[in-house]
């Protein structure tokens, strides 16, 4: 149903954004706008679980650091106890080991748990957030006009936010990981590693400082080599992202292709986008190659290097073989939080490519939002009567090319309107605006207060389900009857689908172009909309089923007010008048005051011709008119 502007009411409470952060602002960098756009999920309704799991994370990674720095702790105690051959210290060592092992696992669990749980909650929460600005203020339709360049919004709602937050969970525990890691097992480098002499100099907490030595090296190199990584990633995902678009465009065009045997030009294009797919592939494949030399180079060299730096003092006597390997444990721990960004340098790349995506996507949001709270929109407002009246009307492309120039018109309860004129003067484009799907331009449609306006395009949208859903749809309308629905189907020639509203199929493809807009009209003779506008509705109907299916405005729905664009011949019948758009350099004009239009002589042969003649109908044995 078409609404008035609700005046400035606040969003929903867990909007992605509010009206204040539709205004324009500064540019900021992607992850904290990322950021900006996905902290919701700490407010609002789902702040209480969102925090309880993050708090319960935050203390299982310290349990799993003391666990860690205990097993530390014990690898001293029992390998010095090997090392003295002491089998009753030992075997007590073993049921310690057992217990630590025990605790380490459970916390391990639950974290698991309470991690993917966040991550899926998250996910969830951002997905169904995206997808519900994208429905809102019909900005779904307007971003195939406005953005077109936003490939794949359906995609990145879900692949892209999979990709954009469970991984930056991972990166919050790791780096939280790393740090405190770091911080305990840095203390245990420098009191067991003690110092070292070498050419006359004391170094004192020597394995600190060869360990942040090796990481830097590591690190830098891993940062150099990995930098063009994000970009290659991004591109990479892109090329998906079109291959994906290209498959489902040919699918959806399947009956064109085929009638017109496009398939080798199409198998062709295809081919060449995948060449573009594989190409770009290359470039992150060969830069993860290079990046593998130094993940797999300290994976294996970081072990060694602490035996390597306390062989001297072990074999001096100054070290017990229960504090080497007690550093060599303390020392690799220290490496995998001083490697974090190492090891997850290939993850933040995609990450980074998906996120931008998810941005770039949001943003698109923030700036139909803002251009609908401006002033150079179109306003739906309430009309002071049972009219439908256009008030200085102008409708414009989204760059601001004016289509229709300062249109006023009054649609009185009832009346039929025929619109015409030449192509691309801006018909379609003007009962998208009356219908309140087109925001772009200015002045304002006032809609009869509670007036349940129903748009009928050309390929009417049949939603997947039962055929009484798509009869009901959207209103749902649970109280109404089958006998209802039947005689609706029967009186517009779908007699052959009484007996299945139950059913559920895939409705947009079992039926013709014709039997779909003929399940439009039936739709109309169920929810009996208040004013009806039309785009093309008949166009896959031949001359007696739109005989049959506009009569139903001068019988069943009379009452409603109809707009309505199309070329067929006959359809002057169904109307009271006509307005005649005129195309001038700064934009079409209505003719006349848009109260007359060319009103059609009431001979009295058409007259009596309509009154007398059987009402029409492609069902022989459609049965009563329904009430």
């Amino acid at each position: 149903m078409l609404q008035p502007d609700a005046g400035g009411q606040a969003p929903p409470r867990d909007s992605l954004f509010t009206a204040e952060e539709v205004e324009p602002r500064r540019q900021t960098s992607m992850p904290r706008a990322f950021w900006a756009m996905a902290s919701g999920f700490w407010k609002g309704r789902t702040a209480r679980e969102a925090w309880l799991l993050t708090l319960a994370i935050l203390a299982l990674v310290a349990v799993t650091i003391g666990v860690q720095y205990g097993i530390n702790r014990w690898n001293r105690t029992f390998f010095d106890a090997l090392d003295a051959k002491d089998t009753a210290r030992v075997s007590a060592e073993m049921l310690v080991f057992a217990g630590l092992a025990a605790a380490a696992v459970t916390a391990m669990v639950v974290q698991v748990f309470c991690r993917l749980t966040l991550q899926a909650r998250w996910r969830r929460w951002l997905s169904a957030s995206l997808a519900g600005q994208w429905l809102e203020e019909r900005r779904f339709y307007q971003m195939n006009i406005a953005a077109p360049e936003i490939d794949g919004p359906e995609f990145r709602m879900t692949d892209d936010v999979r990709i954009a937050t469970e991984p930056l969970v991972d990166f919050a525990i790791g780096l939280l990981n790393a740090i405190l890691m770091a911080a305990v097992f840095v203390g245990v480098l420098w009191t067991a590693g003690g110092a070292i002499t070498a050419f006359g100099y004391t170094i004192p907490g020597y394995f600190v400082f060869a360990a942040a030595g090796y990481a830097l090296l590591t690190s830098g190199l891993m940062v150099v080599l990995g930098r063009p990584l994000i970009r290659y990633t991004g591109e990479k995902n892109a090329a998906e992202a079109q291959i994906r678009y290209e498959l489902v465009r040919v699918r959806e065009n399947a009956e064109s292709i085929a009638m017109i045997g496009g398939e080798d030009d199409e198998e062709r294009a295809l081919g060449e986008t995948l060449d573009e797919v594989l190409a770009r592939w290359k470039k992150v494949v060969a830069q993860q190659a290079k990046m593998t030399f130094i993940i797999h180079g300290n994976s294996v060299l970081a072990p060694a290097v602490p035996l390597l730096l306390g062989a001297p003092k072990y074999l001096s006597g100054e070290m017990t073989l229960g504090q080497l390997m007690q550093l060599a444990a303390a020392f690799v721990q220290v490496q995998i939080a001083f490697n974090w960004l190492v090891e997850n340098y290939i993850r933040f790349a995609e990450w980074e490519a998906s996120a931008g995506r998810v941005v770039g996507l949001w943003s698109t949001f923030r700036e139909l939002a803002t251009g609908s709270q401006g002033d150079q929109r179109i306003a739906i407002g309430e009309s002071c009567d049972a009219a439908l009246r256009l008030k200085e009307l102008s409708v414009s492309q989204h760059n601001g090319r004016v289509v229709i120039n300062g249109a006023e018109a009054v649609f009185e309860p009832g009346e039929k309107i025929l619109l015409r004129g030449e192509s691309g003067s801006g018909k379609s484009t003007l009962i998208r605006a009356i219908a309140g799907l087109w925001p772009w331009g200015s002045g304002e449609v006032l809609v009869p207060k509670g007036a349940h306006v129903a748009f009928v395009p050309q390929r009417p949208y049949v939603p997947h389900g039962t055929l009484r859903a798509a009869l009901l749809y959207p209103d749902g309308g649970e109280d109404v009857d089958d006998k209802t629905l039947q005689d609706a189907l029967r009186r517009c020639g779908l007699r052959h689908l009484a007996d299945r509203l139950d059913d559920e199929e895939r409705w947009d493809k079992m039926l013709s172009g014709g039997e779909m807009q003929r399940l439009a009209f039936a739709r109309l003779l169920v929810q009996k909309p208040e004013i009806v506008v039309m785009d093309e509705a008949t166009s896959a109907l031949d001359e007696a089923s739109q005989d049959s299916m506009m009569s139903l405005f001068h019988h069943e729905l009379a009452g409603a007010m109809l707009i309505s664009v199309g070329h067929r011949p006959g359809l002057d019948e169904y109307h009271d008048r006509t307005i005649e758009l005129t195309r001038k350099p700064r934009g079409a004009v209505i003719g006349g005051d848009g109260r007359g239009g060319e009103r059609k002589p009431r001979l009295l042969g058409r007259v009596l011709r309509r009154a007398l003649r059987p009402r029409p109908s492609p069902d022989p044995g459609a049965g009563r008119a329904l009430p």
